[in-house]
């Protein structure tokens, strides 16, 4: 009799256990779905890391030469110097 209490009292652990790995709170379950997320998320800073860097060099470009200045001004605010000419090529509208 007392064989069977112990018996059934350590299948009662087991199963007890058995939840608490797979369904309790911090189960394995969660646990690989936190090992993907991480995953993503360390992917996701090494791209935004390497954007910083190329954004720190265009910094610091910027900062110490007036010819990327100048180039940046042409390019994205239209800059003209004096004497030059500018030019605008619109195309026709083109109706069916």
């Amino acid at each position: 009799m007392q064989r069977k209490i112990i018996l059934g009292l350590l299948v009662l652990l087991v199963l007890i256990l058995q939840y608490a790995f797979w369904g309790g709170r911090n189960n394995v379950i969660d646990l690989v779905y936190l090992q993907q997320t991480l995953a993503e998320l360390n992917m996701r800073n090494q791209a935004l890391r390497l954007r910083n860097d190329r954004l720190h060099i265009d910094v610091n470009d910027i900062k110490n030469r007036l010819s990327a200045i100048e180039a940046r001004a042409r390019s994205e605010l239209g800059l003209i110097k004096p004497g030059e000419t500018y030019y605008q090529i619109v195309s026709p509208d083109v109706r069916d």
